[in-house]
């Protein structure tokens, strides 16, 4: 649906820092980096990083979040321990998420502006695995 989403930051080498970190295990790097902006992705850029004296407020009941997908659960872990140690805060461990299906294994952080972030794999070794349906 998107080609790629924009998002303020306040400091961009801080972020650098965050996103380098945290989005390696995904598999996600930085493609292209210029002195007010950074952009992401795996083949082409698919998150931009602005530098802005105004980002969008945090307010973790806004509904705002960035889900990436990641290629296995162990990456989930991975992607969750390095935003902690690089200036990220816990929202939500790595674990099975039953809410949203059995296959259904995430983790949650706030990066260094409050953005919320999830990281997402399917759990191969799930019990019982089924599609997300919005009817559920």
């Amino acid at each position: 649906m998107f080609d790629h989403i924009s998002i303020g930051v306040a400091d961009l080498a801080r972020s650098k820092s965050f996103y380098d970190a945290a989005l390696a295990p995904l598999g996600y790097r930085l493609l292209r980096g210029r002195e007010t902006s950074l952009g992401y992705g795996r083949t082409h850029i698919s998150l931009w990083l602005r530098a802005t004296d105004r980002p969008v407020p945090a307010d973790p009941k806004s509904g705002l979040h960035f889900c990436f997908t990641a290629p296995n659960v162990r990456s989930v872990g991975e992607f969750y321990s390095a935003a902690l140690a690089n200036g990220g805060q816990d929202n939500g461990a790595p674990g099975q998420r039953f809410e949203y299906a059995p296959d259904y294994y995430a983790a949650y952080v706030f990066d260094p502006d409050g953005y919320r972030l999830e990281a997402y794999a399917v759990d191969e070794e799930a019990e019982n695995p089924r599609s997300l349906h919005l009817d559920d």
